[in-house]
């Protein structure tokens, strides 16, 4: 595997587990530095995927790379402050930034109940949108500015083919996912002109070891030749990897939808 990535550090949030942990790897092994993140050092534990954050920092380590892990909710500035301080003292700076953490997780830690837009409990709204909205734009905050000041840098945001169509249930998360869409376009156009490029990923459904225990799944969907199937977490890794390499050097504003031709005909 080229190592497009070497030299340069990266920070995924929501990457002791899951999507972003996949990420995490993925760019480690095109030669990029990585931070991880969790909301508690052993949340990573809570589907089985890994022991704590200190075994995820490990095995990023074993890729031949430097890691380092930082824990906290992404929506309080001051554990993002405190996140950055950790990562700055590891690597000096952050070249890439993957705005991963969020999903569609209530207040009680599981799905919404009920999880349509009129039955919603408030508690669960303001805890998706902190989760999925305003910490990705706290964490940009915190890291971003050092971007532009270096006139360098990528940003990948982590969207959902919800955020291209109406839904009734799940629609507070589909809503805010759009509106993570559509700040990857404003921040785009904000720091353009300082060479810095921020794009965002929308995967499908994709087979993370949290997907799997949560909901009932397609058997037919699991593998196959057809376009109709699950996303395995290493396609979407692919394309944020893509995205925050030099390949993509002059790719800025845009939403790559990874989902197999899920949401072709949605907006």
């Amino acid at each position: 595997m080229t190592k497009e990535l070497e030299g340069k550090n990266a920070f995924v949030t929501g990457s002791g587990r899951g999507l972003g942990n996949v990420m995490a790897r993925r760019l480690a092994e095109r030669g990029a530095n990585v931070a991880v993140h969790d909301l508690t050092w052993d949340a990573p534990a809570k589907f089985g995927e890994n022991a704590n954050l200190d075994e995820v920092v490990k095995q990023i380590e074993a890729l031949g790379v430097k890691s380092v892990g930082v824990i906290g909710n992404i929506s309080d500035r001051d554990a993002v402050a405190k996140m950055k301080s950790d990562i700055l003292a590891r690597f000096g700076q952050v070249d890439i930034l993957v705005n991963c953490a969020g999903g569609d997780i209530g207040a009680s830690g599981g799905k919404p109940e009920p999880n349509n837009i009129l039955g919603i409990p408030y508690e669960d709204i303001v805890t998706l949108t902190n989760n999925n909205l305003v910490g990705t734009m706290v964490v940009t905050q915190a890291f971003v500015p050092d971007m532009v000041a270096r006139h360098a840098g990528a940003v990948v945001n982590i969207g959902s083919t919800a955020a291209h169509a109406g839904f009734s249930h799940g629609g507070i998360y589909a809503t805010l996912k759009a509106a993570v869409v559509a700040y990857t376009r404003c921040l785009a156009s904000e720091v353009r002109k300082d060479g810095v490029r921020v794009n965002a990923v929308s995967p499908g459904p994709t087979t993370t070891a949290r997907f799997l225990a949560t909901r009932t799944t397609d058997p037919s969907k699991m593998e196959g030749v057809s376009l109709e199937r699950y996303a395995k977490p290493v396609e979407i890794a692919n394309a944020v990897a893509f995205l925050a390499s030099d390949q993509a050097g002059f790719v800025n504003g845009q939403v790559l939808r990874v989902d197999g031709g899920m949401s072709l005909f949605a907006g």
